[in-house]
């Protein structure tokens, strides 16, 4: 006897879940400071990785079950070949209305127009400072120019709103925050100011870093332009959006620890070796191998995540003492 699924993914708390992160790789050709250790972290074996078509079966079910939204991240996304091919076998799928990806932008430039072409709608590029050397500090290597250039021409192929995502660091680059928001007055660019995680062990120093986003409202009014709050946009996704009077663009506000969004939360994660985690911070995932040719499979597994879904994260500023808890994944190996 079957069993009747519903059409739409809903979790005991009655959220519904129409958006899947897609990790295609856990390699990155950064080493950025708040996503993992100097030493970077210790890479699966090509074998571990979804193949391409592997990927395609879980999506094709995740649509079927009222998924409509998803976005590619890795590690770095674009340093997995032939990623185009993904992106057009994903965009094909009749349920699948928004497609994007979040990119560090070293490979963007030369590749935009080709990922436009495949299908893809829109990016999300990380950028933490302005500056070359802080750049090259916080990414261990990276080339501020690559990244400037991958944004030129995500605006030029029309992979739009490019969305600029800013890890804020107290004492690294929250000195910064006015710069951004004059890149957002001038270029139709959408910043998105993110509180800094505590995600993995790397990350046992980030109450020294961490920086609540309050502080971009005060230098915003601080330069003449206050922050007019706009609500959701619809493709906003967890960030408060705001308007700048007279700017191009728009800021938005993603605070994790001061101002947890889990209430409105409507995503799952597919990890590059085939698990779906119903949280980015909890440890709970659930295999796809075992039914990665079976829609029916899929479509029980990607309801009984839910079940194991909880109501919100444990990432807090004060007294939490489980944050780095042993077996939790670090971000380049989650997808973010």
């Amino acid at each position: 006897m079957s069993i009747m699924l519903a059409k739409t993914l809903t979790d005991r708390f009655g959220r519904k879940h129409d958006y899947l992160r897609v990790s295609v790789t856990d390699r990155c050709n950064l080493r950025c400071v708040y996503c993992m250790g100097p030493e970077g972290v210790p890479l699966l074996d090509h074998t571990q990785i979804l193949r391409y078509e592997e990927i395609i079966s879980v999506v094709k079910a995740a649509a079927e079950m009222g998924i409509s939204k998803i976005r590619l991240t890795g590690g770095e996304p674009l340093v997995r070949k032939g990623i185009e091919h993904l992106i057009q076998a994903v965009a094909g799928n009749p349920g699948i209305k928004d497609l994007s990806m979040t990119t560090n932008g070293q490979m963007l430039a030369p590749m935009a127009g080709r990922l436009k072409e495949a299908g893809l709608k829109r990016v999300n590029i990380s950028l933490d400072t302005l500056k070359p050397e802080l750049y090259s500090e916080i990414t261990r290597g990276g080339d501020i120019k690559n990244t400037l250039a991958g944004i030129k021409a995500a605006l030029e192929y029309g992979l739009t709103p490019v969305k600029i995502n800013v890890v804020l660091m107290k004492d690294v680059n929250d000195g910064e925050i006015r710069s951004f928001l004059r890149l957002a007055l001038e270029y139709p660019l959408h910043l998105r100011f993110i509180e800094y995680m505590p995600i993995d062990i790397h990350s046992s120093d980030w109450k020294d870093r961490y920086l609540p986003l309050s502080v971009v409202g005060e230098e915003a009014a601080a330069i003449g332009h206050p922050l007019e709050l706009m609500g959701n946009t619809g493709c906003s996704g967890p960030a408060e959006m705001y308007r700048l009077p007279g700017a191009a663009g728009s800021v938005g506000l993603i605070h994790p620890i001061s101002r947890h969004f889990c209430f409105a939360c409507n995503r799952l994660r597919l990890t590059s070796d085939g698990y779906i985690k119903p949280c980015l911070y909890w440890q709970e995932e659930l295999s796809v191998r075992p039914f990665i040719y079976d829609q029916e499979g899929l479509k029980a597994l990607l309801q009984k995540a839910l079940d194991y879904k909880r109501e919100k994260h444990g990432m807090y500023p004060e007294g939490n003492d489980i944050l780095t808890g042993e077996g939790n994944r670090g971000m380049s190996q989650v997808g973010g």
